[in-house]
């Protein structure tokens, strides 16, 4: 863990999800690390599981702990309202990536990072389930933005050791003679995608609030 958020010297985007957490101990983590700014990218902004985490209370709560609340959920979110981000009802994350709202949805943030600390929320509390690193990070670190995951526990993690853990779940070694390290991450990501992509077939999954993004 650590506490000296100003030792990040190049251009840094941190994630945190919101979990169970209660609000004290929510907004603990993001003042932690000196977070000025929460970019809501879930795409529905309120939890059935969790209510605290409700767009409306949730902003004033940030607001009193001196955290500026921006949805993005609309340009950055995993349920894409344009049915050619699918493929069999399930969004397809490359599509999603290539449209104008979320490259919209990255540029503000690259606009944002120059006023403010920011970090990006959605649910889960792994890293590694959740869209904002599978789909979101992933584009942020092709531009050369440094991202660093919020662990509920206050420990951060960088976007490439995040990488590492996913590719050691998949048996994916670096020594792999075949293909090069990008060819390997790349697979990676694929496979993370195919568990944690939202399928708007899920009906059980969509009404209990399982589903990520």
């Amino acid at each position: 863990m650590s506490d000296h958020w100003d030792s990040f010297m190049e251009p840094t985007i941190f994630t945190i999800g919101h979990s169970t957490h209660t609000q004290e101990h929510f907004v603990g983590l993001l003042s932690l690390h000196g977070i000025k700014a929460l970019c809501d990218v879930r795409s529905k902004p309120y939890s059935r599981m969790n209510q605290q985490f409700n767009r409306e209370e949730l902003k004033c709560v940030l607001r009193e702990g001196g955290i500026d609340y921006i949805f993005l959920g609309k340009e950055l979110g995993a349920r894409s309202e344009d049915p050619v981000c699918y493929e069999r009802g399930i969004v397809q994350y490359d599509r999603l990536a290539q449209t104008e709202l979320f490259r919209r949805g990255l540029e503000r943030l690259q606009e944002g990072m120059k006023r403010f600390r920011l970090a990006l929320m959605c649910a889960e509390k792994e890293p590694l389930e959740c869209h904002r690193t599978i789909l979101v990070a992933r584009h942020l670190a092709a531009l050369g933005i440094h991202v660093e995951h919020i662990h509920a526990d206050g420990r951060l993690e960088s976007h490439e050791a995040a990488l590492a853990r996913l590719a050691e779940m998949y048996n994916l070694s670096e020594e792999d003679l075949f293909r090069s390290r990008e060819e390997l991450l790349a697979e990676a990501y694929s496979r993370q995608e195919e568990r944690i992509a939202y399928d708007s077939t899920n009906l059980d999954a969509i009404q209990i609030g399982t589903v990520a993004g």
